[in-house]
């Protein structure tokens, strides 16, 4: 078996996963997100800028967990297209500063997560070898979104998915 043979099922895992909690769930199989779930973009696009600012219990907004995605996706693409010190002066605290959004700022916020998020799956499915590094930052991102997407749908219902079915 070739080394691209062996890589093809990981790149594929991966993009399906990060596919399902950004763009939804398909309605017969499902693997983090019960079936049908319409996913992280279509589930901000329901919110708007008023929700998407709101900060109950003084928790941070879902607009600021939105820029936080964002820019950590930006920083992995910046990685992944040869920047190796993408993450040297990365400013984590700032993504969190951006608590309230205009109507306007939303809509652009909420695209560039969908760009960013797209350009990273279009990333991770491109042949490549799958050594520790890349294979635990790949998996790490899943995991760091689908931790958000929990967060996100608890501070306002409107962004929750479909209950699952028994």
């Amino acid at each position: 078996m070739t080394d691209f043979q062996q890589a093809e099922p990981v790149s594929h895992a991966i993009t399906t996963l990060l596919r399902e909690l950004m763009d939804g769930a398909a309605t017969d199989v499902a693997w983090v997100l019960n079936p049908g779930d319409r996913g992280l973009l279509a589930s901000l696009d329901a919110l708007s800028a008023d929700a998407a600012s709101a900060r109950p219990g003084g928790r941070s907004s879902i607009a600021a967990h939105v820029d936080h995605l964002r820019y950590g996706l930006e920083l992995l693409n910046r990685w992944a297209g040869g920047d190796e010190n993408a993450f040297a002066t990365a400013d984590y605290a700032a993504s969190w500063r951006r608590q309230t959004v205009s109507s306007a700022e939303w809509r652009s916020l909420r695209a560039a997560l969908a760009s960013e998020a797209h350009a990273w799956q279009t990333a991770l499915a491109e042949p490549r070898e799958w050594g520790h590094v890349t294979l635990t930052g790949a998996l790490a991102s899943i995991i760091h979104l689908a931790y958000h997407v929990g967060a996100i749908r608890q501070i306002d219902a409107a962004a929750s998915g479909p209950r699952a079915r028994d």
